[in-house]
């Protein structure tokens, strides 16, 4: 038997989320709607196969691919990936599974189809149109928080941004984990003036310097950024921007944020 794209348990903590749906008119009830799970299994087929929404196998049963991208935009909007993510951190808090020494920052640029909002020319791919990636993760490589910009926008400016974009995460009784001990980044993170609101939150810095040998010894633990970027590229639809919608694409990078937390606390279980 094939391994089901949306296993139970997950199922159960992302359907209390969901907002309820619209309540039907009596007289002109209309076509029931769809189910949420089964739209939901076809929006992680997508995200993990890459495949165009209008190519959404029927004999699935998870809807045609523009009612999935509907209730995905709905959802999006409703804040649910936001949530499912936070609850997810606070598990991952609870079984101890959260690293708090250190987070680390990187980025990744992909190529975008076509223009739209949070778009550039890309300089490493002959400016052609892309986006970019901003991601900042906790000691071991679990994702905290994802920013989307334009190609062209320098890694050092969302360097703030991405501290201010970690969520509260919960899991345990006293003081909510927010704010990072130390923020390591490589070459270019580096900018005394986007270091100084760090230190001025008392947050340390250990970022390699522009124009010193290489061997600044951070590789040793700065690389679990780069494996959690990998695991985000694993999920096919997000290796190049289809979407024109910067929402759609921020979702989908939401969800994919939801199931490497997914999947490191069942490791921890």
């Amino acid at each position: 038997m094939a391994k089901p794209i949306l296993d139970d348990e997950l199922w159960a903590l992302i359907a209390p989320l969901l907002p309820p749906p619209k309540p039907r008119r009596a007289k002109y009830p209309g076509r029931k709607p769809l189910d949420d799970r089964a739209l939901l299994t076809g929006i992680l087929f997508v995200l993990q196969s890459g495949i165009p929404w209008e190519m959404l196998p029927q004999e699935m049963g998870c809807g045609s691919g523009m009612s999935c991208w509907r209730r995905l935009r709905a959802w999006q909007e409703a804040g649910v990936w936001q949530r499912l993510h936070e609850v997810l951190l606070a598990k991952l808090r609870a079984a101890d599974a959260i690293d708090w020494s250190r987070c680390i920052v990187d980025s990744s640029s992909i190529r975008a189809v076509g223009s739209g909002p949070k778009t550039g020319p890309n300089p490493t791919d002959r400016a052609c149109p892309g986006s970019k990636h901003h991601l900042i993760t906790e000691a071991q490589g679990i994702p905290l928080a994802v920013i989307l910009t334009g190609a062209n926008r320098n890694d050092v400016t969302q360097l703030l941004p991405l501290v201010e974009a970690i969520p509260p995460i919960r899991g345990k009784q006293g003081r909510l984990l927010r704010k990072p001990v130390i923020v390591q980044g490589d070459r270019g993170y580096d900018h005394d003036k986007h270091r100084r609101p760090l230190h001025a939150l008392g947050i340390h810095t250990e970022i390699a310097r522009r124009g010193e040998p290489h061997g600044s010894g951070l590789g040793k633990t700065r690389w679990v950024v780069e494996r959690c970027i990998a695991w985000l590229h694993n999920f096919r639809r997000l290796r190049i921007r289809f979407e024109r919608l910067a929402l759609i694409h921020e979702a989908f990078i939401k969800i994919a944020c939801s199931i490497i937390c997914w999947r490191q606390l069942k490791n921890a279980s």
